[in-house]
């Protein structure tokens, strides 16, 4: 394609990663009065992966799309969290905050399966963007008024904006940063999950078992069929770090080694990793960055700002992002120099207020190397949840895990004046 400029008022945008984020971009962006094109390198919607959550502003996000009901239509039973012992007993149980009001506890009232989320937002959105599978951005170059995006099939193509939604791992966020820079924050803790068959003894409440050694056992389950298998590991060393980018056999080799002595239901869920039909290892880590944009290019979601699955916000995040750039964006279509700018201003605080959520000590206390401390945690929690405490809290808290930020309204952005191109 030939370099030029493509549009004035209304543009031409490539978003680089069909996931949440990528695809929330394209419901605002589309409805801005863009025409966008979202690239994914998985052959077909990728819609598959664990349970996730919405909490704070970002269920606000998906009720401004309109979207709030079909998620409720999907969601996850999962009553609580349970802190079982070796045996499988439980010895304190945290229920989820259904009451509409406060903080959510552990298990949000908007539980939903990553790959449900994905198909709400794919329907809504696949008649009024371009969808490509199978095919990444590889690189890109970058001219007064457009940029030229490189293709993993050997195509360009030009356009007036570069969205990186492409995820923790980000190939345009590499390609954006001053070379050698390192974007992740990292706590020390490792986590694999995958899904094996539902007994009549997984119920709806997770269970969560604690294993001398700085290792966790959790076990939720999402369907009549199915139940999700989640290991956790306390370990800084490199080979830990290393794993997750072993082939996939490796990856399972590691984690049955790591846990083998585990106890509980470990015996079963190691022999139903290899016949899973997913299986992800990840290090939990945060994208931290000063910088999410340059020029025509800029990132969103998980790629500029990733907090982490235990942050609580992560989905959340990229909603409550992919909304505040789109509607920059559509604000000031004509002046994107003003409008990535103002998405960082306005964005910012948000982002720095769930990653602060994020505590190192704090995980390690749910990850205690020795059985007197997990004793000793489970006592207290018991004692907490006898008194109700956490209930109360969760009640009465003034906001949810993204602070008092609050949405901006752009709902009387007018549409640019120049319709796409067909």
């Amino acid at each position: 394609m030939k370099d030029k400029k493509i549009s004035t008022g209304s543009l031409r945008v490539l978003v680089a990663g069909g996931g949440i984020a990528g695809q929330a971009l394209a419901f605002w962006l589309t409805r801005g009065g863009h025409r966008v094109t979202v690239v994914e390198r998985f052959p077909a919607l990728r819609a598959t992966g664990a349970q996730v959550d919405l909490r704070g502003q970002g269920i606000e996000a998906v009720e401004r799309m309109g979207l709030l009901e079909t998620v409720r239509d999907r969601l996850v039973d999962e009553a609580g969290v349970a802190f079982v012992d070796s045996r499988g007993k439980p010895k304190a149980t945290l229920m989820a905050n259904t009451s509409g009001k406060g903080r959510q506890t552990l298990t949000s009232e908007y539980e939903i399966m990553r790959g449900d989320l994905v198909r709400v937002l794919n329907d809504a959105t696949k008649d009024g963007a371009e969808y490509v599978y199978g095919k990444s951005v590889d690189g890109f170059d970058q001219g007064a008024d457009h940029v030229t995006a490189h293709f993993s099939d050997g195509t360009s193509g030009a356009y007036d904006l570069l969205i990186g939604a492409d995820g923790q791992g980000s190939r345009i966020r590499r390609a954006l940063l001053p070379e050698g820079f390192d974007p992740y924050w990292r706590v020390g803790i490792h986590m694999a999950y995958w899904f094996v068959p539902r007994t009549a003894s997984d119920t709806n409440i997770r269970d969560t078992c604690m294993v001398p050694g700085g290792r966790q056992i959790m076990r939720r389950s999402h369907n009549a069929t199915e139940t999700q298998v989640y290991f956790v590991l306390r370990e800084d060393s490199a080979e830990a770090s290393a794993i997750h980018r072993a082939p996939v056999e490796r990856q399972q080799k590691f984690w049955a080694d790591r846990f083998r002595d585990a106890g509980w239901q470990t015996e079963r869920f190691v022999e139903g990793m290899r016949d899973s039909p997913f299986f992800y290892s990840q290090e939990i880590a945060q994208v931290r960055t000063d910088t999410w944009s340059k020029g025509r290019v800029v990132l969103a979601g998980d790629a500029a700002h990733c907090a982490s699955p235990y942050s609580g916000m992560g989905v959340s995040g990229g909603l409550v992002g992919a909304y505040v750039l789109a509607g920059e964006i559509n604000r000031h279509a004509d002046d994107l120099p003003t409008a990535l700018a103002t998405y960082d201003r306005v964005l910012r605080p948000f982002v720095d207020a769930i990653q602060a959520e994020v505590n190192p000590r704090v995980l390690r206390v749910g990850l205690p190397m020795s059985g007197h401390a997990i004793s000793a945690f489970q006592n207290v929690t018991a004692l907490a949840c006898f008194l109700r405490i956490p209930d109360l809290v969760a009640r009465f808290a003034a906001e949810d895990r993204g602070g008092d930020w609050k949405l901006p309204n752009y709902a009387n952005v007018p549409a640019p004046t120049s319709a796409p191109a067909a």
